[in-house]
């Protein structure tokens, strides 16, 4: 029997990368994300080893259908990668949209909330359980015009570092990851409500941004340590990114 892993947001990006690297190193995977089509296609190209859960990690009662659907396959769970979250906006505090504010704290702190409680005892129940929460560099270093995504951050983060402390001596580690300047298809895009001007803007003149292959591999890493090892945060930003706010850009 495979041992299953599950990766929220699996749809585009970073989760769908880390899904297909997964599948690779032995899992099966559980692939969950909004989009049932970008699902279907993905878990196509994976094949057997792998399932598609349509899944929104702001809805309760989703969460428990993506929870019912890994007991079901009968297998051990040993990961969960907490991948789904984003950005919108990019705005001052004095003009932030709360609407904004809201949806980036639903879904990168409350999701992550939903989707590890939901699974936790599966986790624990197979004896060698990890959760890998992707959270960013904004989880420690602020930005102009980041406020609500660095506060939605921030709260992951504190979510992660208690949680640890909080299940110390069960067999579950506890992993985070946070990546700098990552170019995906997707991020920037709908951080700037499908303007991609200033999406492509953001990595303008960067040579070798980070991509979604490489968060995967770290994730991959992290995950396939002996189970004693943990990687409490891993930092990873690429060459040209000393900094939030130090960016090397070609002209």
């Amino acid at each position: 029997m495979q041992n299953i892993a599950v990766v929220t947001g699996a749809s585009s990006g970073i989760g769908a990368a880390t899904a297909r690297r997964l599948a690779g190193e032995g899992f099966h995977v559980v692939a969950a994300a909004r989009r049932a089509d970008r699902l279907a296609t993905l878990v196509k190209e994976i094949g057997p080893h792998a399932t598609a859960v349509t899944c929104d990690i702001t809805s309760d009662d989703s969460v428990a259908a993506l929870a019912g659907t890994v007991a079901e396959l009968g297998a051990p769970l040993t990961l969960l990668v907490n991948n789904a979250g984003g950005a919108r906006g990019l705005d001052p505090v004095a003009a932030g949209s709360i609407e904004d504010w809201q949806w980036m704290y639903d879904v990168n702190v409350l999701g992550t909330l939903r989707v590890t409680k939901a699974l936790l005892p599966a986790l624990e129940a197979s004896g060698a359980g990890t959760i890998v929460t992707i959270g960013s560099t904004a989880a420690f270093t602020p930005y102009e015009g980041g406020g609500g995504y660095v506060a939605a951050k921030h709260a992951q983060t504190a979510l992660v570092g208690t949680l640890r402390l909080e299940i110390v001596g069960k067999p579950v580690r506890v992993v985070e990851i946070d990546p700098g300047m990552v170019q995906t298809d997707e991020f920037s895009l709908n951080r700037f409500a499908g303007d991609r001007e200033r999406a492509d803007a953001v990595y303008a003149g960067v040579k070798e941004p980070l991509v979604a292959d490489d968060i995967a591999d770290i994730v991959a890493f992290a995950a396939t340590r002996p189970h004693h090892v943990n990687i409490d945060r891993l930092v990873v930003r690429p060459i040209a990114q000393a900094a939030q706010h130090k960016v090397h850009r070609e002209r």
